[in-house]
């Protein structure tokens, strides 16, 4: 995910539209794309996997509002490294909201449990561990061939 996405994901809602959108707060698969920095495969894919449901007008996907806020969450979800059916948990619960009295945390508008936030840190650590072994090693391979 591009820099810009990832702002883009944290970002406000910018109201953006084609003139293929009907009414105001409704967007193109181009407009989303665009604003969010993905490409029209990706809001395709994660349609078919139900995470996002666009109207449609003859052939043309139109996003509304609510779909641009899950596609926000979406791509934080992607950029906190949280698995597509983790996400989709995370929306289903945000869909059913205030039936839990569990306690959460806010990250990046996605509610998170204390638990998930241990998980997914301890996760990324033991990630970063072997991408710095990786990298140590490769680095390592580059001096031993600069000094040949």
């Amino acid at each position: 995910m591009s820099r810009q996405s990832l702002a883009m994901a944290g970002s406000p809602i910018h109201e953006t539209r084609s003139a293929d959108a009907d009414q105001p707060g409704d967007f193109t698969i181009s407009d989303l794309a665009r604003d969010f920095g993905v490409t029209l495969r990706t809001l395709r894919f994660y349609e078919s996997r139900g995470l996002i449901a666009p109207s449609r007008s003859g052939m043309t996907r139109i996003y509304s509002a609510r779909d641009r806020a899950r596609l926000a969450l979406i791509l934080k979800g992607k950029q906190l490294g949280f698995t597509l059916v983790e996400i989709r948990a995370m929306l289903a619960n945000e869909d059913k909201k205030g039936g839990s009295g569990d306690a959460a945390a806010s990250v990046g508008g996605l509610q998170l449990s204390r638990e998930q936030i241990v998980e997914q840190l301890d996760l990324l650590r033991s990630q970063r561990a072997e991408i710095e072994s990786a990298i140590a090693e490769l680095e390592a391979s580059l001096s031993r061939l600069g000094k040949a």
